[in-house]
């Protein structure tokens, strides 16, 4: 699997395609983004910030890290690269954003796929630290901070686009893809992590967060249901794990304390992996 520079990035400003020019991206009227010595630029305007330092803390995302490394998560990424790869002709180049990309795990994994399919990457994340993370363990990629609402990328350019626990916003993953384009969406299941919440939450609601139907603009293509047992030795990975999930700020300060005072837990990873078609 050959990884190959992304170009199809949009100034956040004005819309009009972005050039690469020595260490910073450029458009023709004029705007310069600089590209950080870490290899990631920035493209989300200080006016469209909610604020200051938004999306994934610094610790957040070297918990997910740890978390993901060790491996854990492994069959949805699996599943995630098949899903991305399918349908697509020997020898051919797909342009795939990873919308929400967090730290980079899933987008590393596609990348080291085996085969004959071209890959242009691109991750993007609001964190400045998801997207620091990124493109300090993985320069093939282009990294860049940025918002789903407002995605600096050229109308009808992408062939794929991941969102992968993330928020959706559907009507730019319709603007940026092409036509007979793919979106690769993965969501919790009712089961996802339930022993967890379980611990931490004095009543346990449903998490699903399935899509009923396909979004405008889309045709639903697939759905996978993917579920599995997972066991958890130690302290670190269970704090690691509830770190990296929104349940670390939803559950109370006794909840927390429970599943510090854990030494080992057993859980269900339940999520639904759907294959959406650009219309």
């Amino acid at each position: 699997m050959s990884v190959l520079p992304f170009e199809s990035l949009a100034c956040p400003l004005d819309g009009m395609a972005l050039c690469r020019v020595e260490k910073s991206w450029r458009c023709e009227n004029g705007h310069s983004f600089d590209v950080a010595r870490q290899g990631y630029v920035h493209l989300l305007p200080v006016q469209k910030k909610r604020s200051k330092d938004p999306g994934d803390s610094k610790v957040m995302v070297a918990a997910r890290q740890r978390f993901l490394d060790a491996g854990f998560y492994q069959p949805i990424a699996d599943v995630v690269t098949r899903a991305t790869l399918a349908d697509s002709p020997a020898a051919s180049t797909l342009r795939c954003l990873d919308a929400g990309c967090g730290e980079g795990y899933y987008l590393r994994q596609l990348g080291s796929s085996s085969g004959s399919i071209g890959l242009s990457l691109l991750g993007l994340d609001i964190s400045k630290w998801a997207v620091l993370s990124g493109a300090r363990q993985d320069r093939r990629a282009s990294w860049v901070v940025g918002s789903n609402a407002n995605l600096p990328v050229l109308s009808g350019s992408l062939d794929r686009v991941l969102c992968l626990f993330g928020f959706p916003v559907y009507p730019e993953f319709a603007r940026v893809l092409r036509p007979g384009g793919r979106l690769i969406q993965v969501d919790s299941g009712q089961d996802h992590l339930r022993e967890l919440r379980e611990i931490i939450y004095p009543e346990v609601r449903m998490e699903s967060k399935q899509v009923a139907e396909a979004p405008d603009g889309f045709r639903r293509i697939a759905s996978e249901d993917i579920r599995f047992s997972l066991h958890l030795a130690g302290a670190e990975p269970i704090a690691d794990l509830l770190a990296m999930t929104p349940h670390l700020y939803r559950a109370s300060q006794e909840g927390r304390e429970r599943a510090a005072a854990l030494d080992s837990l057993s859980l269900t990873v339940d999520v639904c992996l759907h294959t959406f078609e650009r219309k």
